[in-house]
């Protein structure tokens, strides 16, 4: 393939104080209040990066984002001040509470493992008898978790999140009623789009004292949506093929038949075709899940338009 990707970004600009690295993102502090947001198209799956990057996925996770955090910002004030490439977010640096607040609209993943070994609470909420795989729970549930130091994160419950001073307990009933709220307007937004959002998480900060939204929200990376019309099917007849997800789980799913599940075993190579057709099923959750028409931006020197946008906005706002 002859498409310009970014596997990672090294830039250097003024007030840099700091470059952190994560799975898909390279975040850059600058001063004592920015942050620049770089969304690489690094994929990760299993809590492993991959091999090669993969065209187009920095830009739709990074303007997905934008999109879903604007359409959010009146259920709580978020990190994001300026979009200033494709790939880029610039913000707010706020104080990370170290909990993902996840929540869970049906019956899936996590929550049926967990189920089905005949547990019938996860992190402090319960989960009643008689469901089945895919059914839709009574109300959503936040069940919460942690970083593990290394490798997955872990499941935590309310009572251990205050006790571990991970939150105050008035802190912790907020940052349930934004999640609840931000997963409800997540779940109008995904109806009208003929999608079910089934389970999702969000980070939470502080800046002098008052929470705000951080990171990305309602992306294919932390969200798992299905298409109304096979969800709604497979729940009336179980002989149905099961609900069409959009989101990466098909990543996982090609990983796993090719003999991959995290555990140690050498990655599969992933061909020029398996990378084209991520890319296009990327572009096909920005189109379904946002209802607007993917624009590819030039990506001919893809990092040097990174860095002079990114650049430009700074002195703009010096």
């Amino acid at each position: 393939m002859d498409t310009q990707t970014v596997d990672t970004t090294d830039f250097k600009f003024p007030n840099q104080t700091a470059l952190y690295h994560g799975k898909v993102r390279d975040v850059y502090s600058l001063g004592k209040d920015l942050l620049v947001s770089v969304a690489t198209d690094r994929i990760s799956a299993f809590d492993v990066i991959l091999p090669r990057a993969i065209p187009y996925k920095g830009q739709v996770l990074n303007q997905l984002a934008a999109h879903f955090l604007e359409a959010t910002s009146d259920v709580i004030p978020n990190w994001l001040q300026a979009v200033p490439d494709p790939n880029a977010s610039a913000g707010q640096r706020a104080e990370p509470f170290k909990v993902e607040m996840v929540v869970r609209g049906c019956l899936i993943g996590h929550a049926w493992r967990e189920y089905k070994a005949g547990k019938r609470e996860l992190c402090g909420a319960a989960m009643p008898d008689g469901l089945n795989e895919y059914d839709a729970f009574p109300e959503p549930l936040v069940t919460p978790s942690t970083k593990a130091d290394e490798g997955h994160d872990e499941d935590i419950t309310p009572e251990e999140i205050i006790k571990r001073g991970l939150a105050t307990e008035g802190e912790w009933r907020q940052l349930t009623d934004y999640a609840l709220k931000l997963f409800g307007r997540g779940q109008e937004m995904a109806a009208g789009q003929g999608l079910v959002l089934a389970d999702t998480k969000y980070e939470f900060g502080q800046v002098d004292g008052k929470i705000i939204l951080i990171d990305e929200i309602h992306t294919p990376d932390s969200s798992r949506y299905f298409y109304r019309y096979s969800y709604d099917r497979y729940l009336q007849d179980r002989s149905q093929p099961l609900p069409k997800h959009l989101s990466k789980e098909f990543v996982r799913e090609w990983l796993m038949e090719n003999g991959f599940d995290g555990h140690g075993q050498p990655l599969p190579v992933m061909t020029d075709k398996f990378v084209q057709q991520v890319s296009e099923r990327y572009i096909e959750l920005f189109e379904q899940v946002s209802g607007q028409k993917f624009k590819p931006a030039a990506n001919d020197k893809i990092k040097d338009r990174i860095e002079a946008n990114i650049t430009t906005y700074l002195e703009a706002n010096a």
